[in-house]
């Protein structure tokens, strides 16, 4: 087995670090929620406060990601770190004024992309294709990590001492993270155009279909974990569990699915493939939902291992086709590409709160969890029966 340089390690630290700090500026708009709505807010004005970084994000990925091809991922990641501290830090002056809160944390989404966009693709650079699985999988635990550190700092430190002691966490860490980030990173080794054939630059959304497919699969699968981690917590209140076991739960289920990610990826450097073990996840994610709909019309006494092995399941897919796309874009063309990734993932996602919520006063849980299970099934003859890959 090809050796993974120690510098790998270091490089896949500060992308999780910088990952994470993103995914906390993103996530705290959302819990300061409950904060707004005591202090008079109407429920409506705070849920556009919590949609607003998401859709600054969605606006950016691309973009970002055609920076990371031309400029490098060192500047992006720190560079779009300095940005978002700069945004949050107006979120901070904005204090509780709706439209300037708004404005800041539009803005904060929009540079926190940056990371998403380039630490992916350090990963991706400096480990060999034999422990990338591993790697990406480590990378994706980022989410759950900045998940976790805004839920248990922004909604207390709101309702305690305001919208500003909330914020200061995220300033602090974004600024310190741009820092070490700048100083630390070391962008992978990358070919020199002049020194590469031409296919390898060529646009590989032009020459093949793999890349669109392994987006459109992403899509269809990304909606039942949405489904779950939107709605896995009222789902349980409805079968009778409190609010605070059934936060608990939800809670420790995304931990349980960050590790799940890591296991599915040293199988994927196992079996040396990434579609394969995308196709068997998307099964899974069928049976598991199937599965929620069961207990839920049968009240069964597992709800809460069936409702751990779903989240686990579904989000399972995240890293495979992480690495599916910077491995086939290749190294001029993986940061664009990696970009409308994740692009396609936040447009559905978004769609989820709204679509799950109604489809749910439409048919009851049961009935709208047997119809997400039908998208891993549509997803299934579009994964692509082969990898391709510039390694």
């Amino acid at each position: 087995m090809v050796r993974t340089p120690a510098r790998a390690w270091t490089m896949l630290a500060l992308g999780v670090a910088a990952q994470a700090a993103g995914t906390l500026v993103v996530t705290a708009p959302a819990l300061l929620i409950p904060h707004l709505h005591a202090q008079g807010m109407p429920l409506a004005q705070a849920g556009f406060l919590a949609a607003a970084p998401t859709a600054g994000m969605v606006l950016t990925l691309i973009a970002w990601g055609a920076v990371t091809d031309r400029v490098r991922e060192r500047v992006v990641i720190a560079g779009g770190l300095v940005l978002t501290t700069v945004a949050v830090i107006g979120a901070w002056l904005a204090d509780d004024r709706l439209l300037a809160l708004g404005i800041a944390f539009l803005a904060a989404g929009m540079t926190s992309a940056s990371t998403n966009a380039a630490s992916g693709r350090v990963v991706v650079g400096w480990f060999p294709k034999e422990r990338r699985g591993l790697a990406m999988g480590i990378r994706q635990m980022s989410q759950p990590l900045g998940v976790t550190l805004a839920a248990v700092t922004v909604p207390q430190l709101a309702e305690t001492s305001g919208i500003r002691a909330a914020l200061v966490l995220p300033v602090v860490l974004c600024a310190v993270l741009a820092v070490l980030c700048a100083v630390g990173i070391v962008d992978p080794p990358r070919p020199t155009r002049s020194g590469v054939a031409a296919p390898a630059e060529a646009n590989p959304y032009r020459s093949t279909g793999f890349l669109w497919r392994i987006h459109a699969v992403s899509v269809l699968l990304v909606v039942p974990q949405f489904t779950l981690s939107t709605y896995g917590l009222v789902w349980l209140v409805s079968l009778g569990w409190s609010t605070a076991a059934a936060g608990l739960l939800v809670g420790g289920s995304q931990f349980v699915g960050a590790v799940g990610r890591i296991l599915v990826g040293v199988w994927s450097d196992r079996v040396g493939s990434r579609v394969g073990p995308l196709r068997v996840v998307a099964v899974s994610a069928a049976v598991v939902m199937a599965l929620l709909a069961l207990v839920d019309v049968t009240h069964l006494a597992a709800a809460a291992v069936v409702l751990v092995v779903a989240t686990s399941v579904t989000v399972a897919d995240n890293g495979l086709a992480y690495t599916s796309v910077a491995e086939a874009a290749g190294p001029f063309w993986s940061g664009r590409a990696l970009g409308a990734q994740n692009t396609g993932q936040f447009i559905a996602a978004s769609a989820v709160g709204p679509g799950i919520g109604a489809l749910v006063g439409l048919v009851g849980f049961a009935g709208s969890f047997l119809l997400v299970a039908v998208l891993p099934v549509l997803a299934l003859p579009l994964v692509p029966r082969s990898d391709r890959s510039h390694d």
